[in-house]
């Protein structure tokens, strides 16, 4: 069977590849291509090294020189078990996980996400580079989306990524729960600005003033939007890709009605 973790770290999904290939034929629309893997006593197959591993896997790493005695090595061997993970032998491609689940799930959850292709590291904590394979289930869930909403009157806009302080501070109940984690620009270019300008945590207090603007009586409603956007919350201290990043994608629904 195949076990996967659909937005979340802390439970598996258990599907048959007979499963898996009607799903991927009949919801996703995708023609599986079905890869052959060489046995173990054949050569590995050429290939590159992936344009970035997660933090902590540093394959420049110079090997270790190895204990003395066999009582430092056994003394060292445990406490060294991780930092052999980093270490890349000669002739090895760096395509191969590094890390068992059952060993290190947080490393071995980097590793499948970088060599599949998903994901790029990039150097701002908690922000990542989207690679086409993990855009692209992004891209099917709004080609999914958008035909059934549609279906329901509701019209996709896209409302400005900034809102300024005052107008965040008047639905400070709303915002409440946000506040500690909202993302302020203070500077542009070499100035400072009037007001520091937040970016987007969430998309009310920037949509709902503009919806009391349009709506003057019943003959406005109902009022159907939908949003495709990024939000940006930035307090916490253990970003991981997919479960928990600072910037991230966001579809937000939003009408107004009569009753």
């Amino acid at each position: 069977k195949i076990h996967s973790h659909p937005l979340r770290n802390d439970a598996s999904t258990s599907l048959t590849p007979e499963d898996l290939l009607k799903f991927l034929k009949e919801a996703a629309g995708v023609e599986p291509t079905i890869l052959a893997f060489s046995p173990k006593d054949e050569a590995p197959l050429a290939g590159k090294v992936p344009s970035s591993r997660p933090p902590g896997d540093k394959s420049e790493t110079k090997p270790q020189i190895p204990p003395k005695s066999k009582d430092d090595a056994a003394t060292s061997s445990s406490s060294k078990s991780n930092q052999n993970k980093k270490q890349t032998k000669k002739g090895e491609t760096q395509l191969a996980l590094k890390w068992a689940k059952s060993e290190n799930f947080a490393m071995w959850y980097s590793d499948v996400i970088v060599l599949s292709e998903m994901i790029s590291y990039y150097d701002i904590s908690g922000c990542y580079i989207l690679r086409p394979w993990s855009y692209k289930i992004w891209e099917l869930i709004q080609d999914w989306f958008n035909v059934q909403i549609k279906k329901l009157g509701v019209e996709n806009s896209y409302f400005p990524m900034f809102v300024s302080k005052d107008r965040l501070e008047k639905e400070k109940d709303h915002v409440e729960g946000f506040a500690p984690e909202v993302a302020w620009v203070t500077h542009s270019g070499d100035g400072e600005l009037a007001a520091p300008i937040a970016v987007r945590p969430t998309s009310e207090t920037i949509m709902y003033p503009a919806f009391a603007d349009w709506i003057r009586s019943h003959r406005d409603l109902p009022l159907k939007l939908n949003q495709w956007s990024n939000v940006v919350r930035w307090e916490f201290k253990d970003p991981t890709p997919f479960l928990r990043t600072r910037e991230f994608l966001w579809q937000g629904g939003h009408t107004a009605h009569a009753s």
